[in-house]
């Protein structure tokens, strides 16, 4: 167990903006944790759970205790003629599990090649791409109960899983904090290729298969998102909009080249980084915080950005898709800050 005072999190997080936690706590095993909130309980005091800070914006510093489960290591626990149980921890590297299973064989991760962050923020999120959400693969989510300081199993069904949603984004946050996920991968696969321009890239690439998909996806990720190794940026910054039937038919009037996608009872979803860059935003800048220029979604830090400009250009930007669609942009990214947020 690694605790620490005023922390910086530019280190721990993708934007790579300037903050730092009052108290930053890192565990490496489960029993630190538990150790932890024997000792120090946390009912009376702010806090929240670091995964791999990829889709955290810190506006100002946290007055809290930042709780790091750098928890490593994968398992497989069951492996059967159809399926493989895998447990992995929740500090593990996502991708980096997305390449064990595609080496391996095991199928239904592939699609989420390349997303930055972790196992434990994975679920979480509901992380998904390209015709696939992680949800569809879960066993069950192993965590620790806070309030009640004890380890607990949580079946996939009671998470509430929805697009980029789960309880732990809702009613669970500040309840549990996730060790491992397990995940069923299938050893016979069944590839989802119907996404606009994936069988095209893994056509250009050779055969279609596990590894030639995740090559193509990888490709496809890179040719338009930067690397938040160079760039700061969380990925897509908001989510897709669902509007309604009705406002659709209002929308083609007006934009009939608008795409937009089925979600059945839903409504249509719509591409959220076309609206921003009907709007003008794409590769625009505001100080030292921009929109990408290759992916509208992105907003990126150019370096020297405070979490505060790049939340104003992230207000500024749904204020005109508002005003010149009607459609209310919902961030992905988790801003963390004041209630003036």
């Amino acid at each position: 167990m690694d605790i620490r005072k005023n922390h910086p999190l530019a280190p721990l997080t993708t934007f790579k903006v300037q903050a730092s936690a009052e108290t930053y706590v890192r565990f490496a095993a489960e029993d630190e944790i538990l150790d932890f909130l024997a000792c120090q309980p946390l009912a009376n005091r702010r806090w929240m759970v670091l995964g791999g800070g990829s889709n955290l914006l810190f506006v100002e510093d946290f007055d809290g205790v930042l709780l790091h489960p750098a928890l490593q290591g994968t398992a497989v626990l069951q492996a059967r003629h159809g399926h493989v149980l895998v447990k992995a921890m929740a500090g593990e590297k996502w991708d980096n599990l997305v390449a064990l299973a595609v080496a391996n064989g095991w199928g239904g991760i592939e699609n989420l090649s390349h997303i930055p962050g972790s196992v434990g923020a994975s679920a979480v999120q509901n992380i998904g791409a390209y015709g696939v959400e992680v949800k569809d693969v879960i066993e069950r989510i192993e965590a620790i109960s806070i309030p009640e300081r004890r380890m607990v199993t949580i079946r996939p069904q009671d998470c509430g899983f929805a697009y980029r949603y789960s309880h732990f984004k809702g009613p669970w946050q500040g309840r549990f904090l996730i060790t491992a996920v397990v995940f069923r991968l299938c050893r016979q696969p069944a590839l989802v290729t119907h996404y606009p321009g994936v069988l095209q890239a893994v056509e250009q690439i050779g055969a279609l298969n596990l590894k030639n998909l995740r090559k193509a996806i990888v490709a496809i990720r890179q040719g338009k998102l930067p690397d938040p190794t160079r760039l700061g940026n969380a990925g897509s910054f908001f989510k897709n909009p669902v509007v309604s039937q009705t406002l659709l038919d209002g929308l083609l009037h007006d934009f009939p080249d608008l795409p937009r996608y089925p979600q059945g009872a839903r409504g249509f979803k719509l591409a959220a980084a076309w609206l921003i860059e009907k709007c003008g935003w794409k590769g625009r800048a505001v100080g030292h915080a921009a929109v990408h220029d290759r992916q509208a979604l992105v907003l990126v830090n150019r370096g020297g950005a405070t979490g505060r400009e790049i939340f104003d250009l992230s207000e500024a930007v749904r204020r005109s898709v508002c005003e010149k669609f009607g459609v209310d942009l919902e961030r992905e990214v988790l801003v963390v800050g004041s209630q003036s947020v």
